[in-house]
């Protein structure tokens, strides 16, 4: 048997062209994921930037920890604080005592021409980093800076949120921040709220001073905990991972797709061949055995070639996830081996899955089938897989149905909608010689009914050759589900988060701070000064609802300590410019004692109790005022200013009385300061997008999917036209003319590709369908958004593929035999 694969391999090396180029990409890109990951484990530590001199540096508490225990076992959950408090005073003239204590202050900085990301601090700070200065000298009043970086000179004035202040030094700049020094006197005016300070003293006296204070001492590399976004390589990472890991994933369906397809053609094909070989003996076995021996022959080869492009492509796909800012600019690959092993072996599996179905089936071909001439399918689907289809389609509708009921949240995660669509798309690519009949009809009946036979063949030919045409039409199928279904879902959401927001606020203004930056380890949005906040909420004929973001904690079953997005506010000033989506209680009961929550939290029942801890971390018994809908998951909690301590107003909505003059309002609000929209330009503003990470794992899966299209049609319509020679020697005999023969070809490749791509539209309608369903069980009432352009490119790009493949193998087929046994001329 396995003298007869190499043969066949020798001989057929075409009809396993595409199998091999496919399973080598596949096996190339798994091998890239698996560098990936194996080079982010190993990733370096990261090093203190800021403080990398610096002897200690003194946190004020910005965690909470809170035990949790699970049957026996007690163990502590760690949260972020989204308001971490200062250092005690007491504890800061404690650590005086040791020796030089220098407050660190960190606030956003907004200069007309300067870069956008620009962050104050206090000169004395700058020696830690250490910046090296290159002209001018340190500042010295308040309206003098130093700057990093080479955006500006000495002797520039800049007009900034804080006032006009004159360049009076420059330091180089050392990648991590474009940072504005002030005196020391001007940035405490500027930022009197300091977490963390640097002690210029030995560790051992600093740890035993603060011994049993919420404090956290950092020496060590453990100081990068007091950088801007300590944990941004640790993102960036996971992120990258989670994007090649679900590209890695869709790989692998499709390869075991593209392999399955071609080896159930191929098959097909050879019905006389195998029907031979039964005659001359062969047992079922045999066969089967044949076809898996070719399927191993060329799984090793094309794995062996795929991680061969691996080692090649993933240096330089990670330069270009460095370049485009998806991984830290330290990201490279490392040496690791078992991600070739990896690669290798499920690029084996994929291709023996692939032909088992097929090797089944060649297994039972007859000894009758030698003897057979049609070429009309009879039996295109098998008990098997009808079977298997219908199994499949109805395991997709009875997950639907149990998440619909169970978990309706649950269908809007990423992972959900991305994985969800390949459950649909194998069930409907079983099904599809069902199908593909009826819809070839339905498209060629009005080419039929005009003059001329080229329409009447297009449907005898397309309907004749079922296998054939559901084997072109599954590549178009999966990538039509794919585009469809993902960006699909994406948009879909986006639009439901915008409906949401389009009904929450209801105030005829919107303001907000004009300046937005990086404070301390995290990026915030600076708040309003309180001389603002008061013009604002004094300007006559409106109700100003000032807000600020902070979060809750709260400790479910004692095991899971889960943390809630917060706004602050008053009830009433609420209540007049927002129309919260509540499910019970009122806006109006909201007070320092209370809390609104939504329907996602286990206790939610109004004048129920809850205990919570504030995003300072501080703990506290909350009644339920109200409760919201679930939502989107945009739909957080509320409470007062009073269970907020130390977030800033970066929010405030104003809502017009009547008689108010919209014109005179909206001036007077620009008087008092701040960026001032109108509702619509807020909505338009505020308006959802995919972000930057999702935007790409898309990009690249749809890009291999549309690859993956190409390499099987190319593929299926070279094995299909090399069978075909008969029938295109009859036509050129009954008088049809070289180019008719062509035209005849492409309109049927057309007609095809419409068929895949209307079942890969019936794929990703009913997956978005699914999610509407969701959001309405959610009282989200969006409609579902269709990425109609990027559905026509894709399948304008399939039928590109598709024609040129088939009018190309046409031509050359003719141009070997068919016009030699025609011998006509045109």
């Amino acid at each position: 048997m396995l003298t007869i694969a190499l043969h066949t391999l020798r001989t057929r090396w075409s009809t396993f062209l595409g199998t091999f180029v496919a399973l080598s990409l596949g096996v190339a890109l798994l091998a890239v994921m698996g560098l990936t990951l194996a080079s982010s484990l190993d990733a370096p530590e990261r090093r203190p930037e800021r403080f990398a001199t610096a002897p200690v540096v003194v946190q004020g508490q910005n965690t909470l920890s809170v035990p949790t225990a699970i049957g026996a076992h007690v163990s502590r959950e760690t949260r972020k604080l989204t308001q971490p408090r200062a250092v005690p005073e007491a504890t800061v003239a404690t650590l005086r005592r040791l020796g030089t204590v220098v407050p660190d202050r960190s606030f956003p900085v907004r200069a007309e021409g300067g870069p956008h990301d620009l962050v104050g601090h206090p000169w004395s700070t700058a020696a830690f980093a250490p910046y090296e200065m290159t002209q001018g000298r340190a500042p010295r009043t308040a309206d003098e800076v130093v700057v990093t970086g080479d955006w500006t000179r000495p002797g520039d004035r800049l007009r900034t949120d804080h006032g006009t202040v004159r360049v009076v030094g420059t330091v180089r700049s050392r990648g991590f921040e474009t940072a504005v020094f002030h005196t020391d006197a001007r940035a405490a005016e500027l930022s009197p709220r300091s977490t963390q300070l640097v002690v210029e003293a030995d560790a051992r006296d600093v740890r035993a001073a603060v011994k049993g204070e919420s404090v956290h001492v950092l020496t060590g590399s453990a100081r990068r905990f007091a950088d801007p976004d300590p944990d941004r390589d640790h993102k960036a990472l996971t992120a990258m991972n989670a994007l090649f890991g679900t590209a890695g994933g869709v790989t692998a369906f499709v390869s075991v797709f593209v392999v399955a397809s071609t080896f159930a053609f191929a098959v097909a094909q050879r019905r006389r061949e195998f029907g031979l070989l039964r005659t001359a003996g062969a047992t079922p076995g045999q066969i089967r055995r044949t076809v898996c021996a070719e399927a191993l022959l060329v799984g090793v080869l094309a794995s062996a070639t795929g991680c061969v492009l691996g080692s090649y492509a993933a240096p330089r796909l990670a330069d270009r996830v460095v370049d485009v800012g998806l991984a830290p600019g330290w990201f490279t690959i490392g040496d690791s081996r078992w991600p070739y092993h990896m690669a290798f072996w499920t690029g084996l599996l994929v291709a023996l899955l692939g032909v088992l179905a097929a090797s089944w089936r060649a297994g039972r071909t007859g000894a009758a089938q030698a003897l057979r001439e049609a070429s009309v399918d009879s039996r295109a689907m098998t008990w098997g897989r009808l079977l298997f289809g219908t199994g499949l389609l109805l395991t997709a509708a009875v997950t639907l149905a149990v998440a619909l009921v169970t978990d309706p949240g649950e269908l809007l995660h990423r992972k959900t909608y991305v994985s969800r669509p390949t459950l649909l798309i194998t069930a409907i690519a079983l099904l599809a010689p069902l199908l593909v009949g009826p819809l070839t009809r339905l498209f060629s009946w009005l080419p039929a009914q005009l003059p001329g036979a080229g329409g009447m063949l297009v449907r005898e030919n397309a309907t004749a050759a079922v296998r054939r045409t559901a084997a072109v039409a599954a590549p178009v199928l999966v990538t039509v589900a794919l585009t469809g279904s993902l960006l699909g879902a994406t948009a879909t959401l986006n639009e439901a988060r915008a409906t949401e927001t389009r009904e929450r606020v209801t105030a005829d203004f919107v303001v907000v701070p004009a300046a937005t930056g990086t404070t301390g380890s995290d990026t915030e949005t600076t708040g309003f000064d309180a001389q603002t906040l008061r013009k604002l909420r004094t300007i006559p004929g409106t109700t100003a609802s000032a807000t600020s973001p902070s979060a809750v904690f709260v400790l479910e079953d004692g095991v899971a300590l889960i943390r809630s997005e917060a706004r602050a506010a008053e009830a009433a000033p609420l209540a007049a410019t927002a129309d919260l989506p509540l499910a019970a209680g009122k806006v109006s009961d909201l007070d320092d004692g209370s809390i609104i929550v939504n329907e996602e939290w286990q206790r939610h029942t109004v004048g129920q109790t809850v205990d919570v801890w504030l995003g300072d971390g501080t703990r506290k018994s909350l009644r339920i005022a109200a409760v919201m809908t679930t939502g989107t998951g945009d739909n957080g909690v509320y409470v007062t200013p009073a269970n907020a301590p130390g977030a800033p107003v970066d929010r405030v909505d104003v809502t017009l009385a009547s008689g108010a003059d919209p014109a005179v309002v909206a001036g007077e609000l620009r008087e008092a300061g701040g960026h001032v929209s109108t509702r619509d330009e807020w909505l338009r503003a505020s308006h959802p997008g995919t972000d930057r990470t999702t935007w790409y794992g898309f990009l690249l899966v749809l890009g291999i999917a549309l690859l993956y299209t190409g390499i099987s049609l190319a593929n299926t319509m070279v094995m299909a036209t090399s069978d075909r020679v008969r029938d295109l020697t009859v036509l050129r005999l009954a008088g049809a003319t070289r180019r008719q023969v062509l035209r005849l070809v492409g309109a049927e490749a057309l007609t095809v590709v419409a068929v895949g791509g209307v079942l890969g539209l019936l794929v990703a309608g009913l997956n978005l369908a699914g999610m509407q369903s969701a959001l309405s069980l959610l009282s989200v009432h969006a409609p579902i958004r269709i990425p109609w352009p990027e559905l026509g490119a894709v399948t304008g790009a399939c039928a590109v593929l598709a024609v040129a493949f088939s009018v190309a193998s046409a031509a050359w087929v003719m141009r070997r035999g068919a016009v030699e046994l025609a011998g006509t001329r045109e």
